[in-house]
């Protein structure tokens, strides 16, 4: 079977990371894979067996860049159409949609429904707008969720009348073991926690580095995310400048997390928080506000104690405590629904459900 893969580009991301994983997965399996980005920007290295189609140098913004995006793919779709055209993210979602192509389904991997809450503080009309974005964007049209949290959200509270198929992002647990498993030069030599994820409000930095300065003085902070001026402000007016280390992105975060003693998470939502599931693979116990989605689902029937309420730095502080002193068992975890194994196979099973309709 032939897949394609929509992007607005490879920059350093967990959708971008997902849909990397899967594109390999199929390949694996002897399928045909072509990932269309639309601009020229990459962070991570698709496997040599995918085709990469780039469609523009720069992301062409804007009412009329995203129809001549969408035309671009249009004519690059012509040459041959994919049993399956998966689209992720709302821009990608947007230009894949006008394009028109047949067997489109987009992947949705935030709970919208918290995006556009929390734009409503601020600016109850550009709520609106985002809201009746979605709706328009996703309503009626089949759609991936990437946790059943996503789908959730998606059903009930944007009251969307579309398809929903719920499937996780894929983890090769030995691959990813393998690469923690890597000696890297600048590992730190102290003990730290990890957080991972890209400087944004939705990632809570603020929150954690106010949990920060109940912890441990020996103990380090290490965020693996880009330096940005606005980070630096919010250490250094905390007085945490020798306490926190920004250490940018990494392509394999991976030999960070099995050296971490705790990961954290802190976010106000998630989709399905890759990090999360990362980490414990590595055999490194996690702390993780209990956010929609992604967490409850991970952690909840195994490990419910790793989740903390949302916005709370007190008691986020007291859990990474907690957890220092003794570290929690982590046997119990299942992560076998998050293998590539079955995330292939539930993307067959929607490229055979299309050609069996037509």
């Amino acid at each position: 079977m032939y897949f394609a893969f929509i992007l607005p580009n490879l920059a350093g991301g967990g959708a971008e990371k997902a849909i990397l994983k899967t594109a390999a997965a199929l390949v694996e399996r002897g399928h045909q894979v072509t990932l269309f980005l639309l601009e020229r920007r990459t962070s991570y290295a698709p496997d040599p067996r995918v085709t990469v189609h780039v469609l523009a140098e720069k992301l062409h913004r804007g009412w009329l860049g995203k129809r001549w995006s969408a035309w671009r793919l249009r004519r690059a779709l012509c040459r041959q159409m994919p049993d399956l055209l998966v689209s992720t993210l709302p821009f990608a979602d947007e230009v894949a949609a006008l394009s028109g192509a047949p067997n489109h389904w987009c992947r949705v991997a935030n709970t919208l429904s918290a995006e556009v809450g929390k734009l409503r503080a601020a600016s109850p009309g550009k709520a609106a707008r985002r809201l009746q974005r979605y709706r328009s964007l996703y309503g009626g049209r089949p759609l991936i969720a990437v946790s059943g949290g996503v789908a959730d959200d998606l059903r009930e509270n944007l009251g969307l009348p579309s398809q929903v198929v719920t499937i996780p992002n894929p983890f090769d647990l030995a691959a990813i073991r393998r690469q923690a498993a890597e000696p890297l030069p600048n590992l730190p030599t102290r003990d730290y926690v990890l957080h991972v994820g890209r400087f944004s409000p939705q990632k809570r930095h603020d929150l954690l580095l106010d949990a920060w300065l109940a912890m441990p003085q020996d103990l380090d902070l290490v965020l693996l995310t880009a330096a940005e001026p606005a980070l630096q402000a919010m250490i250094e007016a905390r007085g945490l400048s020798a306490r926190v280390r920004v250490a940018g992105f990494q392509a394999n975060p991976y030999p960070w997390m099995a050296g971490a003693r705790l990961l954290v998470l802190c976010s106000d939502h998630e989709g399905l928080p890759n990090v999360l599931i990362e980490s414990l693979i590595c055999g490194t116990p996690v702390v993780a506000t209990d956010c929609p989605s992604g967490p409850r689902e991970i952690l909840g029937t195994a490990l419910p104690s790793a989740l903390v309420p949302c916005g709370d730095a007190v008691s986020l502080a007291q859990r990474m405590q907690a957890f220092l002193a003794s570290p929690p068992s982590l046997a119990a975890l299942d992560l076998s629904a998050y293998s590539v194994e079955r995330t292939a196979e539930a993307y067959e099973a929607i490229a055979r459900a299309n050609g069996s309709t037509g």
